[in-house]
């Protein structure tokens, strides 16, 4: 998605939080959670929640979550944006943002998500849809769609299981540093490889977490966003590439709508790849870590397992990624893009403590939807960037 309306730098995160995370129980809504996260994300920047004439939201358990949100906040004029593209919908609601306080449809923007999928248990949060292509196979949905990737991407380039496992294990280091996260034990890559087996060759600890959380980050315009109570984030470039809904209609395993997504928001920041100091993409399985490290452009394709091999994306390593401990080991609601955003801005803020990306003046969040269906980079900037 491009847009002249959009310019680069012309908007910019100042308030981000997350909600409870991990297991919130049965007393809470992810509507609640929505809420929960945009009180704490107003606190973060200093402003009122009547300050805000912006909502953008989504989640799998609310059909119509920007109404519920928006009568639950008590905001009945404000602007409201649901749009769903799975886990990286909060990219594009970001983008669509920035184009609503371009437009003066809103001057303060709120985008919010929640979810309480553990504490519910997945048969009674999951909206399979069936496929004629793909239901008859009985399919275990999501793990088999990203098995199959992965399983391609190995016989096409060589990537070995250990490679696989060496995101998991970078992720945990990432996640021992991070206070919230849910997952506090170290992990090896030879415990990856003997965990249970879920859908070749894809072992429990090659999948996200399931838990409960939410989160919210506030939007304004540049020039607002000076007066801020924390340093501002501004929005350099952002892209989004949509190239299937079914893993079946997929046009190659191997190569994700990232690439293009990716140039998209290069372009607009007029940035490149080795520009990023700190970039957090969406790990829901390890494989989505390898395909993209290739299709941002942090190296080339078929080379994923090898650039992550070795610590190099690991604390201490030489390309800080997911420095929250990502999807695979921090927290993992369902839809995770708004956490990606969340820990971009802490990073450019220089508020990440133990886990702090040294020097990070740019970051890249990347947001996936569906099962690698929808790609939506974001590029963020610290305030002498713009």
């Amino acid at each position: 998605m491009t847009s002249s309306l959009i310019k680069r730098g012309s908007a910019a995160i100042v308030g981000a939080a997350e909600s409870d995370l991990g297991e919130v129980g049965s007393g809470y809504t992810p509507i609640d959670l929505m809420a929960q996260a945009v009180r704490r994300a107003l606190d973060d920047c200093g402003l009122a929640l009547s300050d805000v004439d912006g909502l953008f939201c989504a989640t799998s358990q609310s059909r119509l979550s920007g109404l519920a949100l928006a009568e639950y906040l008590g905001l009945p004029e404000a602007y409201v944006d649901s749009t769903s593209t799975g886990g990286s919908s909060f990219m594009l609601h970001l983008a669509h943002a920035q184009l609503a306080i371009a437009a003066g449809a809103c001057k303060v923007a709120v985008i919010a998500y929640g979810s309480t999928q553990r504490s519910l248990g997945r048969k009674n949060t999951s909206a399979a849809e069936p496929n004629p292509y793909e239901s008859p196979f009985k399919p275990f949905m999501p793990p088999t769609a990203y098995a199959l990737a992965a399983a391609r991407h190995m016989h096409e380039f060589g990537t070995t299981r250990e490679q696989l496992a060496e995101v998991a294990v970078a992720a945990r280091q990432w996640a021992l540093l991070n206070p919230v996260a849910w997952e506090k034990k170290p992990l090896t890559v030879e415990e990856v490889l003997g965990a249970r087996m879920v859908s070749y060759p894809l072992t429990i600890r090659d999948c996200c977490l399931v838990t409960d959380g939410g989160g919210a980050i506030v939007v304004t315009s540049a020039e607002r966003a000076r007066g801020m109570r924390r340093p501002p984030v501004y929005v350099l470039g952002a892209g989004t590439v949509t190239t299937h809904h079914s893993i079946s209609s997929m046009p190659d395993l191997t190569h994700s709508g990232a690439r293009r997504a990716g140039e998209i928001a290069y372009a607009m920041a007029g940035l490149r790849p080795a520009d990023v100091d700190v970039a957090l993409v969406y790990d829901a399985f390890t494989i989505n870590t390898i395909l993209f490290m290739e299709d941002l452009g942090f190296c080339a394709k078929g080379e994923g397992g090898a650039f992550v091999s070795g610590g190099r994306i690991a604390p201490g390593g030489t390309f800080p990624v997911n420095t929250n401990g990502g999807g695979l080991s921090y927290c993992h609601p369902g839809m995770y893009g708004m956490f990606l955003l969340i820990e971009a801005v802490r990073q450019l803020r220089g508020e990440c403590g133990a886990r702090q990306a040294a020097g990070a003046e740019i970051a890249l969040a990347h947001g996936n939807g569906g099962v690698l269906s929808s790609q939506n980079t974001v590029i963020l900037g610290a305030a002498h960037t713009v």
